[in-house]
């Protein structure tokens, strides 16, 4: 996603007459002073196990007043453009990171972690790569990779190793890299990007996958493809470039199913757009927006942390790409918090969650070694031997694993495969919890029962499992971590 001086795309939702406010916003940033004695939503996403960040140019960075509102108020930076292909190799094999570090280097000097965006992306990219013939697009595709995370190896927490891969109707884009690889280029990329930077976590990040939808359904189905077949992704990035109002309410499910597969999760570009002038009501429902994704991200113990793409209205992208709409940041033009602060804020100052099973930062990283992988040393991870049943109906299997816990609490995901040799379309998992143990969150499923004998049936989008293939689900529950009993697996 471009920071601010993006082509208009196309995206769910869109159509306002445009308002001429450069003028103002450009005023009022002039004359903005920051806010004082604010919460910092970052101490409290820290005391969450998450972080919360935010996006920031060259440009920013360079701004006092709001490079001092970033500073205080996240924990994370992604830069907005600094990173991508038309900044760091302009022509080929001439690699310029300038801007880059200067972003990397203002986030670390504030005790900031770095999220590197992106590796391979279709849009913004110089025009030789687009004119290479098609049997030199993946030697110029891993050369880049290795060129950009080799550089910073090392010095970002994650990379959006393939950025915005999808159509909306799920099919993959046609894009140079599809037209010479296929759907190769995709495990190839991140295979390269582990190779180069292999203490980063590496994520694809796409837009309008927030909910459950036919986008969303196609990234599951290759993120399971692809471990099934260990390439090494580890994370699913929710761009989150929402409409006010018009938040998924499938997106704590649509969360909950990709981290039932391992995968960390994360919003990396939240922003809300509203309809200019906004009107109070609209500022209101902006807020309940935002405290709606934050409190989705503290309810699912993999997702990671939240991004904002940006700190305040006066610097956004939104007016300058969707004519119209604005006033899309938790701070306004005169870096004063909205609703959409506030509620953020109330969300994370509620009941703490169960530490995510990567532990995200809960402090700020040294600036010379990467950040770990280690779960929170009050909440160390225990996992349980896992338990399988044997094969049933057209051979659908189920494996039962404990794979986190904490003091009061666990996480199970179980693997439903079918070892038939025909398709099956539909699936009933039943087990026994051990005593003390009761569901709290269940996704990717239908249960009956939260403690003792539990039944759960597929969800509507993962009845059906190809021969030798698989699917799963998961849930949290209080109680210790055990394994379960009479774990058994039918289908049909």
């Amino acid at each position: 996603m471009r920071s601010r001086n993006a082509r208009a795309r196309l995206w769910t939702g869109i159509g306002a007459a445009a308002t001429p406010l450069a003028a103002v916003a450009a005023l009022a940033v002039a004359v903005a002073a920051p806010a004082q004695a604010a919460t910092a939503v970052k101490t409290l996403a820290e005391a969450q196990g998450r972080y919360f960040g935010t996006a920031m140019t060259s440009g920013d960075v360079t701004n006092s007043a709001e490079s001092s509102v970033a500073a205080a108020q996240f924990d994370m930076v992604t830069p907005g453009n600094e990173m991508k292909w038309d900044a760091t190799e302009p022509s080929r094999g001439s690699f310029s990171f300038s801007r880059g570090d200067q972003i990397l280097n203002w986030g670390q000097s504030h005790g900031m972690r770095v999220r590197g965006h992106n590796l391979v992306w279709h849009s913004q990219l110089p025009s030789w790569v687009n004119s290479l013939p098609t049997n030199q697009v993946q030697a110029a595709m891993e050369s880049h990779i290795n060129g950009v995370a080799g550089h910073y190896r090392g010095k970002v927490y994650a990379w959006d190793v393939i950025n915005e891969p999808f159509n909306e109707d799920g099919s993959l884009r046609q894009d140079a890299f599809y037209k010479a690889m296929g759907s190769g280029y995709l495990a190839d990329a991140l295979r390269t990007a582990h190779a180069a930077d292999p203490d980063a976590r590496l994520y694809i990040n796409d837009y309008n996958i927030e909910g459950v939808n036919a986008k969303s359904n196609a990234l599951y189905s290759l993120a399971q493809q692809m471990l099934a077949q260990g390439v090494p992704l580890q994370g699913i990035g929710l761009e989150s470039h929402f409409i006010v109002g018009q938040v998924p309410s499938s997106l704590l499910q649509n969360m909950q199913r990709f981290a039932a597969l391992g995968l960390d999760v994360a919003v990396t570009e939240l922003d809300d757009r509203i309809p200019l002038p906004a009107s109070s009501a609209n500022l209101q429902q902006q807020g309940t927006d935002y405290g709606n994704v934050v409190k989705a991200c503290l309810a699912v113990p993999r997702c990671v942390g939240i991004s904002q793409w940006g700190v305040d209205d006066g610097h956004s992208w939104i007016p300058g790409t969707f004519p119209g709409y604005g006033a899309a940041m938790f701070y306004d033009a005169n870096y004063q918090p909205k609703p959409a602060y506030n509620a953020t804020v109330a969300a994370l100052s509620g009941p703490a969650s169960p530490p995510p099973t990567t532990a995200p930062p809960t402090t700020a990283p040294p600036t010379t070694a990467p950040p770990t992988t280690a779960p929170p040393t009050t909440a160390p991870p225990t996992t349980a031997p896992p338990t399988t049943t044997p094969p049933g109906g057209a051979g659908c299997t189920a494996t039962y694993q404990v794979t986190n816990s904490w003091p009061g609490g666990f996480q199970v995901s179980v693997a439903v495969t079918n070892g038939g040799s025909s398709a099956i379309n539909g699936w009933t998992v039943r087990f026994t919890l051990a005593s003390g143990q009761t569901i709290t969150s269940l996704w990717s499923g239908v249960n009956t029962g939260t403690s003792g004998s539990v039944t759960v049936r597929n969800a509507a989008y993962n009845g059906t499992v190809a021969a030798g293939g698989a699917t799963s689900f998961g849930f949290t529950g209080t109680g210790s971590a055990a394994p379960a009993t009479g774990v058994s697996c039918t289908s049909s």
